[in-house]
This record gives C-alpha cells, structure tokens and sequence, in this order.
C-alpha cells in the first residue's frame, strides 16, 4: 500500500538526467560524502607531486608492481567479478608501494588498476571506480606515510630485522582499517537503516584481511631484495587470487543479485537439507511463504528503480527479524519464503506476524512521496499440513492465497482435516488475528 495522497509520477527530463548521471541518484549524503572522499584524495596527490623528487628507480619498482597487479587482473579475467563489494589479493601489490615508495606512489596505484578492471573485467557505473581508487589510495597513502615516518630508510624492510618489518604489519594494519572505514561510511549513507555488521568485519573477512596484509608485507621484502625475485611470487599470488574469486562466484551464484537473499534453487537445497534432518531427529519445522501486496501498483506509480528499493528493503527486512540459522530466499517476483527449523505452529505464526508488523512500518523514500507497503503470508507446518517441501510449498501457497482472498496484510494458515478452520463472524476461514 502506497501513502495516500502521494502519488506523483517522476518527470521524463528527471528520470532522462539521473540515468546519464548516475550518482545524482545517490542520495545526498552518500553524493557529498563521495565527492569530499575524491577531493581529499586529488589535493593530496596533487600537493605531493609537486613536493617529491621522482626517481628512475622508484618509477621502475612502481612499474613493476603495477604489472604484477595487471597480470593478476588478466589471469582473473575469465572468472569474472562478482556484482557488489567483493575482495581481491590487489594489496599485495598496492602495500609494497606503500612500504617501498614515496607516499605519492601509493596515491597513484590503485588508479592504473582500477581503469584496467573497469575495461577489462567487469563494468561498472564510473563514480564506484573513482570512489574506490580514492578510497584505496588515501588508505594506502596514509599507511605509507606512517611507514615512511619511523623508517627513513625503506632498505632497512629486507633488512632482517623484527622493528621494520612489525611497522610495516602495523602500517598494513593502518590500511585495511582505514579502507574498510571509507567504504562502510559509504555503505551507511547509502543506507542509514542498515546494518554496520553488514560492511564491518565477520570472521571470514578478518581471515582474508590477514592473509593479505602477510601476502603484501612478504612481497615488500622480496620485492625489496631483488625486483626480480617477484617473478617468483607472482603465480602463487595468481592462484590464491583465482581461488578467491572462484569462491565468491560460486557464492554470487546462490544468491539473488537484487536482494542478496538464497535464490530460489539454492534455498530449495538448503531446504531440503532442514526437512531431512527434520524428519530424522523429529523437531518440528515451519514454512512461511511472504508475497508482497500490490507491488505492481508500487512499479506502476514509482516506477521500477523505486519497486526495486521496496524488494530491496523488505528482504533486508526480514533477514533482521531471523534467527542465523533460518533459511529465507527470494521465490521470484515480490515472493520470498522462509524455513524456520524448530518451530511449531505457534512459534511460526509469531515470526509471522513479527514480519508483517516490521515490512508494514518501513518505507522507501520516492521523489516526493514515501512509499509504504505491507506483506500477506502463508504459514504450513511439518507433519501438519505437509511431510515433504512440495507438500509444504503448496500448503503455504494455499494458505497465502487465503490471506490475498481476506484483504491482504494478514498471515493464514492452511485448512487441515485435524483441525478444521475458525469460522469468522464474517464467514471467513483460516485467519490469524
């Protein structure tokens, strides 16, 4: 359901301007916080250019590393690039700038690279590129300055020695919390209703984020002993990379590009998975199908950049009212279903009813109007109203049509021969107050 009364259509000259400019989509203050992001990082390139005294030497080692990082890119080409925030090993070869170089270098090396996986490996709208290149760069510039700060000498890093080399970890450490900082402020001013867990460390990117501040303080050391030596570092980087990225692909793969929810034939597996184990140990289990009402209304009014933001948002939505363990998916078009493992009919009709309160109090801003919607859901019950996920499926179905039949925004069970249905004052069967 739309808020009455707001219902205005966008302008052609508006919708033909934001689709040749992109980011004046964004919303103002992840616009004015991109554009002071890219600012600092110019100025910053721009005031140490004119105060560094370029060498043939540092321009070589820069050279160097920065092929190293494009025949990664290459090598990585035909896997692809998953869509979103995904991770690469590219600091392996951005952090021995950083340590080995003046901090202008490290300014200047995610750009060479950024351009190349733009053309290369996967386009994308060009204000994500510049964002990201100054984020990196801003990053990596102020690891390097403090690097630099207490080591004057970067030789001292192939040294040998514990003190450089623990700066230069320490520095690396810099890099990773600064770049992670820039781009979940992004995140947040993109989405002030998300989550910071969301963009912010779990255990898995923890893990990752160490094995590429080793990767980068190890190819500085030997990048530092002999330039040539980075012939040898280079394949095993090549393949920790494709590995990498094979493993995020095959993620992407189960996942819907639009909400980040299980698509539907990966949910059918995980599913399966619960029934079966449901079935052996005997706990109970829920199924509850979730169908936005009147979202056709919602794309025909707003248009479907706006419909994609409802999705967008009830997804989020509903993944914050689960438990870690719960399986929710996108089944296609403005349906999503979820599995609830260890539930009974009265815990699947609170989560219900709990989703349907929340998705009924959120709303998505629209050009001068805010849109609002609510949610009518079908509710079946393991060894209830089905033994299998077929039976459940179509149980829930039914019991969703129901809910449809008796005015939307309301959960429903399905009929079942052991317990027939309430008969309402209105003739109505099978609603949940």
């Amino acid at each position: 359901m739309t808020v009455p009364g707001q219902t205005s259509a966008k302008p052609r000259d508006a919708i033909a301007s934001r689709s040749r400019w992109p980011l004046l989509a964004q919303p103002t203050a992840l616009v004015a916080y991109l554009c002071a992001i890219v600012a600092l990082d110019l100025t910053l390139l721009g005031t140490m250019t004119r105060t560094t005294a370029f060498r043939v030497d540092d321009m070589v080692t820069f050279l160097a590393l920065m092929g190293c990082g494009a025949v990664c890119i290459e090598a990585t080409r035909r896997l692809g690039m998953p869509a979103g925030v995904s991770r690469d090993l590219l600091s392996a070869w951005w952090l021995p700038v950083a340590f080995l170089l003046p901090p202008v270098y490290a300014l200047l090396a995610p750009v060479p690279l950024q351009i190349l996986l733009q053309l290369r490996v996967r386009a994308t709208l060009v204000y994500r590129r510049v964002f990201s290149a100054a984020a990196i760069g801003l990053a990596a510039g102020a690891a390097s300055a403090v690097f630099h700060h207490w080591i004057r000498d970067p030789a001292q890093l192939h040294g040998g020695t514990g003190g450089p080399i623990a700066l230069a970890a320490g520095s690396a450490v810099i890099f990773t919390v600064l770049n992670t900082a820039l781009i979940a402020v992004a995140a947040h001013a993109n989405d002030p209703e998300g989550s910071w867990g969301e963009v912010l460390w779990d255990r898995e990117r923890l893990l990752l984020d160490a094995v590429e501040l080793c990767l980068g303080v190890v190819v500085a050391v030997v990048c530092g002993l002999n330039l040539a030596l980075l012939l040898l570092v280079l394949p095993p980087v090549v393949l920790l990379q494709r590995s990498l990225l094979h493993a995020q692909l095959q993620a992407a793969a189960r996942t819907d590009p639009k909400t980040g929810l299980l698509n539907a034939a990966a949910w059918q597996r995980e599913a399966d998975t619960e029934i079966i184990r449901a079935q052996r140990t005997g706990v109970p289990l829920a199924l509850v199908l979730v169908d936005i009402d009147h979202f056709k209304k919602v794309n025909d009014t707003y248009g479907h950049l706006v419909g994609d933001q409802v999705l967008i948002q009830v997804a989020t939505t509903l993944r914050s009212q689960l438990r870690e363990y719960d399986v929710v998916g996108r089944f296609g078009g403005e349906e999503f279903v979820v599995l609830l493992p260890g539930a009974d009919v009265h815990e699947a009709r609170r989560v219900a009813e709990r989703l349907r309160r929340r998705v009924g109090r959120m709303a998505v801003a629209a050009e001068q109007a805010a849109v609002t919607v609510t949610v009518s859901a079908g509710v079946a019950i393991m060894n209830v109203h089905g033994d299998d996920l077929i039976e459940l499926l179509a149980a829930a179905d039914l019991a969703l049509y129901r809910a449809k039949e008796l005015g939307r925004d309301r959960i429903c069970l399905p009929a079942t021969p052991a317990a027939p249905p309430q008969q309402r004052a209105d003739g109505a069967t099978g609603a949940i107050p």
